[in-house]
């Protein structure tokens, strides 16, 4: 085994004993990703550090949206669709970051800076529309308010 991989290993190996560890340990690694993604690599790390079944690794980083198995962009821009969301202009804002960043939902911008991906519900209602970039919320947006948003992701 590889120095990187013993590394990686010993990265996940307390969040066995933890609730809710193998989703942690997939954010772990997810998280020290370059391309912030999980390789298969990981996912059978994960699958042989707690002992179960890749298939149980693969089914859990696919049903959660903030997993990716293919790679992505540094800054991971989520568009909320939801009712609230969608009633006072989120596909507009999804419309102009498309026209601004060249790119479709679940695309990457081509220097590997953002990609974008449309969520169900951001759970933020109240500061309808918003998005998030990686864990930070934008909200009462508008398309003019994206161009020092983006620029505060440089």
């Amino acid at each position: 085994m590889s120095e990187h991989a013993a590394h990686r290993r010993e990265k996940i190996r307390p969040f066995v004993s933890q609730a809710g560890g193998l989703l942690k340990a997939l954010h772990a690694l997810q998280d020290a990703s370059p391309e912030h993604f999980l390789a298969p690599c990981d996912l059978k790390l994960v699958a042989d550090v707690f002992d179960v079944p890749v298939a149980k690794v693969w089914g859990t980083a696919t049903f959660y949206s903030l997993y990716s198995t293919t790679p992505r962009g540094r800054y991971i821009i989520r568009v909320c669709e939801s009712a609230p969301c969608y009633v006072v202009g989120a596909m507009d804002i999804l419309k102009t970051l498309e026209e601004k960043l060249h790119i479709k939902p679940g695309q990457t911008t081509d220097d590997g800076r953002f990609t974008l991906e449309v969520a169900s519900c951001l759970g933020v209602c109240g500061v309808a529309p918003a998005l998030m970039v990686d864990m930070h919320v934008h909200g009462n947006l508008t398309p003019d308010k994206l161009v020092s948003i983006l620029d505060n992701y440089v």
